[in-house]
């Protein structure tokens, strides 16, 4: 075991955990931050997507080791202001269905928006979020009017 203090949401957090463990057990084992998802294990379905430094990040292929020293944001950093216009979005359009990939969507859109990139590069990369029940539709609702309103 070695120990690790990790920027999350704008607090630090020490862990204790094996160097090679990936974030997202950390998060959500040992910090109890549940909102990112387990799905594939793999870094393929994107359930799991965090920001690290910004950048939308598959938190099961990133070891706690390589966080070290990254600002870290989970949903539930993003969801500390419930007026952000992604959530207020979502909601307005009735996004979520089942729920399950919607941080991974929600964690991916919003680096995206950060970056001011084009419509086409944001479809894109939302394009490798996985939904299992078939909400792409309302997503790619969603990301226009979002775009649209920047």
């Amino acid at each position: 075991m070695a120990k690790f203090i990790l920027l999350i949401n704008n607090k630090n957090y020490p862990v204790e955990v094996e160097p090679n463990t990936p974030l997202l057990w950390v998060l959500r084992d040992k910090l109890g931050l549940t909102g990112t998802k387990y799905s594939c294990g793999e870094g393929i379905c994107g359930a799991c997507t965090v920001h690290i430094d910004g950048n939308a990040e598959r938190s099961c292929i990133v070891s706690v080791k390589d966080a070290e020293g990254s600002s870290i944001t989970t949903i539930e950093g993003l969801a500390e202001n419930p007026e952000h216009p992604i959530f207020k979005t979502w909601i307005e359009l009735e996004v979520s269905q089942c729920g399950y990939c919607q941080p991974g969507q929600i964690m991916t859109l919003a680096a995206m928006l950060n970056k001011n990139s084009s419509k086409q590069e944001i479809e894109k990369e939302m394009s490798t979020v996985l939904c299992r029940c078939g909400t792409y539709h309302r997503i790619r609702k969603a990301v226009s009017k979002l775009v649209e309103g920047k």
